[in-house]
């Protein structure tokens, strides 16, 4: 970014019409400056404001710029393109259920048995995406993909963690991949905007098979 360019803040509060935000990252190994990620942090609330509003599927760079009152070039300097902009809103609710389930309060969190946890999970996972379901949907990589994705490794790591504390007799890398696999965002959507599932439904077809994996060997 230039030195010409106002800053975020009360610089830019005596202007008028979109401005230029200073969203250029720290160098490589520092932090990023304060104001830098109060910027990205705006954008993000504009951005999630438009989605609650009008759905993902209608997210553009020109609305989340008009709803920032930035210029344009804000936002493709800071996301790089309408991808990268889902890309980071998915990365911003995603962190909210990984806090829930890392370091939150039991069941979900630490300090429940491991199959308490495994229960909570899933109701977790499946309540959290309805929530935001039109951004996991239009954010989600080519099928190939899918199953590469950062977020979903952790989600199977954490699964496969507690199934081996419930010292389960199954195939603990395929459960876990298993009961991943029936949580699947656009199967949830499927079962339950198509097909009339109710979600307690899957809610209790998810215990099920925590139930059939989780139990020890006799």
């Amino acid at each position: 970014m230039s030195g010409g360019m106002p800053r975020f803040g009360p610089t830019a509060e005596t202007l008028s019409g979109p401005v230029e935000l200073d969203i250029t990252a720290a160098a490589e190994g520092r932090r990023p400056r304060a104001d830098a990620v109060r910027n990205r942090a705006k954008l993000l609330d504009a951005a999630a404001r438009l989605v609650a509003d009008c759905g993902a599927a209608s997210l553009t760079m020109d609305a989340v710029a008009a709803e920032a009152e930035v210029g344009k070039g804000t936002v493709f300097r800071r996301f790089g393109d309408r991808n990268g902009l889902l890309l980071a809103l998915l990365d911003h609710v995603e962190e909210q259920l990984q806090q829930a389930f890392l370091e939150g309060p039991p069941p979900l969190g630490p300090g429940a048995p491991a199959v308490e946890r495994l229960r909570a999970f899933g109701p977790a996972v499946m309540r959290h995406e309805r929530d935001n379901v039109e951004l996991y949907l239009a954010a989600q990589p080519p099928a190939e993909r899918r199953c590469l994705v950062p977020a979903r490794a952790l989600r199977r790591s954490h699964l496969a963690i507690l199934l081996r504390r419930t010292d389960a007799a199954a195939d603990v890398e395929l459960a876990a991949e298993t009961l991943l696999a029936s949580i699947d965002t656009a199967l949830v959507h499927h079962l339950v905007e198509q097909r009339g599932f109710p979600l307690d439904r899957l809610e209790a077809g998810w215990q099920d098979l925590v139930t059939r994996f989780a139990t020890p060997p006799r």
